[in-house]
């Protein structure tokens, strides 16, 4: 399985902007920017779509992992924060942190956590990324 995005930039770092796409067309030309990735500006930028990626790949995984054990859940929210820092190196993605509410009926806390932890660790797009990946999860009754 391949799936294709783009990426288009004119003009210089600060002045310039761009637009990313997906080939499925879910984003088509989303306008992106110094401004909308270190300020406060109209737009999206990698961080966040990173966010969402890895929000929706360990949400599946986490989802994989109960039905393995029969513990289908009603649903699963989830929040990525991506922190991106400048190093030695220049910038790099130092941490990614997950906030889940799940709902899934006859479960306990513990078996909880333990699906949540493997999935964290195992979704995909967690094993192509080498930040510090925290977490907190909370099961909704």
């Amino acid at each position: 399985m391949k799936r294709n995005a783009s990426a288009h930039w004119e003009g210089s770092l600060k002045e310039g902007k761009g637009t990313v796409s997906t080939e499925s067309g879910v984003l088509s030309e989303q306008q992106y920017s110094f401004k909308t990735r270190f300020e406060d500006g109209n737009g999206t930028n990698p961080e966040e779509l990173l966010g969402a990626a890895h929000a929706g790949c360990f949400s599946m995984a986490l989802s994989m992992i109960l039905g393995e054990s029969d513990h289908v859940p009603d649903s699963i929210d989830t929040k990525a924060s991506v922190t991106l820092s400048e190093g030695d190196g220049g910038f790099e993605i130092s941490a990614i942190h997950f906030d889940v509410t799940a709902k899934i009926p006859g479960i306990d806390q513990e078996k909880f956590l333990e699906a949540a932890n493997t999935a964290k660790m195992n979704c995909p797009v967690s094993k192509a990324l080498k930040p510090d990946i925290t977490m907190n999860a909370h099961l909704k009754d």
